[in-house]
């Protein structure tokens, strides 16, 4: 692979030190075999590495690529009807138990095929890329049958090799009950959830378990049966936790060592110490918020005070969060959230790669992944202060350009 030395950059390296955003503002960067060999100020560039063939990029901003690290991309349909009816002023639960929401999606996304479903997902996903995004996860959960769950996450996997992408896959069977086992949750976990799990495990399609803990959804207890097989498999668990009230799901995430809690509106102060106990990380989802007129908000003091990370995605699916564009999921971030510039550039980097569980890429530092975005702008906070402008330059995936 091509040897290449960026030159005449500002590099936000998002490492954590004295300086925010770990920002160098004379820097140099040198990617060898789709890994990151030097980064630093270019007055310190080895002269091993200055012969190097260059890339000039007149002073743009080089960040760490984007990571989205919670979406439902791949879903067949679309919900636009909700969103008109909750303009009329009905609520998602409401939606939801009258037979819409989730069990919506369930019935566009059944009667679709594997390429199909792959058809329909790639112009979101050429989106999503076309803002930096590098890494990329995508859950299963509206199938809710095993030939359909491990239908979606076979597509999953193909677009990870369609498109210049790292896609990392999550099982969501744990999602809703589908309308074959109405007012039988239990037997639809034990029927086929957790026999759906196991199927996609043994076609190797599954990196991480993930759960919809909610008055909706499942209860504590439910979800717990899903999370102890995917112990037994030696899979990460995440869960959809406190979105709408407050179950203690994120102390049950805390107690399997959950790489993330997401949504967290409902959570209290336990729930915030539980989770920094066991080191997991919260994932904040500022889309489905707005969509669905939320007023309660996740904690961020509380996350602050327990020094738990926070990372930003986007959610995108079709009912709460029809949001594709990861740089407007970090403007909601601060503007509905009040994060700061940082915390929300941290959260589609740093801390979005460790809610995936991964150690190799989220921060421009030797011996990482060369997984880079370029931007046509002076300083990184721009990322966030700008509403539907696309400043990218270009992307870099392992090494590629």
């Amino acid at each position: 692979m091509q040897k290449i030395l960026y030159t005449n950059a500002r590099i936000a390296t998002m490492v954590q030190g004295d300086t925010p955003y770990g920002l160098l503002d004379h820097g140099a960067l040198a990617t060898e075999n789709g890994k990151i060999v030097w980064c630093g100020n270019r007055v310190d560039l080895p002269s091993r590495i200055s012969s190097w063939p260059k890339h000039d990029l007149e002073s743009r901003l080089i960040t760490p690529g984007l990571i989205d690290c919670h979406t439902h991309v791949v879903h067949g349909g679309e919900r636009s009807k909700e969103f008109a009816l909750r303009l009329e002023g009905a609520s998602y639960e409401e939606i939801a138990r009258a037979g819409g929401g989730i069990l919506s999606t369930l019935k566009a996304t059944r009667s679709l095929s594997e390429d199909q479903l792959i058809d329909e997902a790639l112009p979101r996903v050429d989106e999503m890329i076309g803002e930096g995004v590098t890494t990329l996860e995508i859950k299963s959960g509206y199938g809710l049958d095993i030939e359909n769950e491990v239908k979606m996450l076979r597509a999953a996997r193909r677009i990870g090799k369609l498109r210049p992408l790292r896609v990392k896959t999550s099982f969501l069977g744990a999602h809703a009950v589908p309308p074959e086992f109405a007012g039988r949750a239990d037997a639809y976990i034990e029927e086929i959830c957790l026999s759906a799990l196991e199927a996609a495990h043994q076609q190797g399609l599954v990196d991480a378990v993930d759960g919809f803990c909610e008055g909706i959804a499942f209860s504590p207890q439910q979800i717990e049966r899903v999370f102890t097989l995917a112990q037994s498999l030696g899979l990460p668990v995440k869960l959809h936790a406190e979105q709408l009230s407050n179950l203690d799901g994120a102390r049950l995430a805390a107690k399997f060592h959950a790489l993330s809690a997401d949504h967290l509106e409902y959570l209290d102060e336990p729930g915030v110490a539980a989770m920094a106990k066991a080191g997991t990380i919260a994932v904040i989802l500022p889309g489905a918020f707005y969509t669905l007129g939320e007023k309660t908000k996740p904690p961020v003091a509380l996350f602050r005070k327990y020094r738990i990370p926070m990372a930003v995605a986007t959610d995108c699916n079709p009912g709460s969060s029809p949001l594709f564009s990861i740089l407007l999921t970090m403007n909601m971030a601060c503007t509905l959230f009040q994060l700061t510039a940082e915390e929300a550039l941290e959260g589609a980097t740093r801390h979005a790669a460790h809610a995936l569980g991964l150690d190799d890429c989220g921060t421009i530092t030797a011996g990482k992944r060369a997984d880079l975005a370029i931007w046509n702008v002076d300083h990184p906070r721009e990322l966030s202060y700008r509403i539907g402008f696309n400043p990218l330059y270009s992307r870099v995936l392992g090494g590629d350009i």
